[in-house]
């Protein structure tokens, strides 16, 4: 079956309907502050720069690895592609297109969060979280460096039974429901805030207040963060603060792209054991062999214990 990757169309939309939101902020006062232009042409230059790429390693992560998993787990027997267990290939029915954006939707969870939960993954994930602002320019603020890795965890589909192109083209499907979640213009969606993933969903996730760190990794869906712990619905009494705690300070796009592995080499030459530095590199951001910096888990816990003792002061971040 010959697919188009629904990004391509979705290029030029993303484009436009930033400039509607931004001019939708400009002529309403109490909207004025959602853009700030450096910000939106580092996040710009960013998104293209990531957009060339994407159409580069394409052939490499769809055709090649892809293609390979499949057919190699999926070889040809009197013409029809048989799994090594047995079973045919699922094809292109349309229970299977249903199946394989389920099964998208759970790859895209794990991830993302591994991407918040792995630091050298975060040093590479940061930079779409490195903006203060929450808009439509922050979501084509993609890192480059997770395109490469990125494929690596959606083997499993083609290796199963599903069409590369079929995995390809819900990747793009699922790359287009993120886009649109990056807006505080919208309220809450009643009953689709049950199953879905929504936009103040997406503010929590974006969001540096210590409750709302590590939650809501989803896609479309919201039900893998409320099975395995994630989720956390937006609160209207908490004063959302965007970005991260350890922020670039930069518009600068080679910044933006690189401070966290600079920071990651830094922590490595703070001790001589090889496992602190490797902890340093594959164990989760804030870790650290000296206890100076404490992870989310060890943060949130301590917010936690605070606000118990001290419901009515503000909390002050150890790090």
């Amino acid at each position: 079956m010959d697919l188009t990757n629904p990004l391509v169309y979705g290029g030029p939309a993303f484009i436009i309907f930033i400039l509607l939101e931004l001019a939708y902020s400009k002529s309403h006062e109490e909207h004025h502050d959602l853009y700030d232009w450096k910000d939106l042409f580092a996040s710009g230059f960013m998104g293209v720069g990531s957009a060339i790429l994407a159409a580069a390693l394409k052939v490499i992560s769809a055709i090649v690895i892809f293609e390979f998993v499949f057919e190699l787990c999926n070889p040809e027997v009197n013409g029809v592609n048989t799994n090594l267990l047995g079973y045919e290939s699922f094809g292109y029915a349309w229970y299977v297109w249903l199946l394989c954006q389920l099964a998208d939707d759970f790859t895209y969870y794990w991830f993302h969060r591994a991407n918040h939960e792995i630091r050298i993954l975060w040093a590479a994930h940061i930079v779409h979280h490195s903006s203060d602002n929450f808009n439509l320019g922050t979501a084509v603020r993609n890192g480059w460096f997770t395109l490469l890795y990125k494929p690596l965890f959606y083997m499993w589909m083609p290796a199963i039974g599903f069409e590369p192109e079929m995995v390809v083209f819900c990747l793009g499907i699922e790359a287009l429901w993120q886009f649109q979640l990056h807006t505080v213009l919208l309220p809450k969606l009643g009953i689709f805030e049950k199953f879905m993933n929504t936009h103040t969903m997406h503010q929590v996730h974006h969001a540096q207040n210590v409750e709302y760190l590590d939650k809501n990794h989803g896609g479309f869906l919201n039900i893998f963060d409320r099975m395995f712990g994630t989720w956390l619905p937006l609160d209207d009494s908490i004063d959302v603060k965007y970005g991260v705690i350890h922020a670039p300070n930069s518009n600068n796009p080679i910044v933006i792209l690189t401070h966290e592995f600079k920071d990651i080499w830094m922590d490595m030459k703070k001790s001589k054991k090889l496992s602190h530095k490797l902890m340093y590199i594959f164990g989760p951001p804030g870790w650290s062999h000296d206890g100076s910096t404490m992870t989310v888990k060890q943060q949130q816990r301590q917010f936690k214990q605070y606000a118990k003792n001290n419901p009515k002061k503000s909390f002050e971040r150890p790090n």
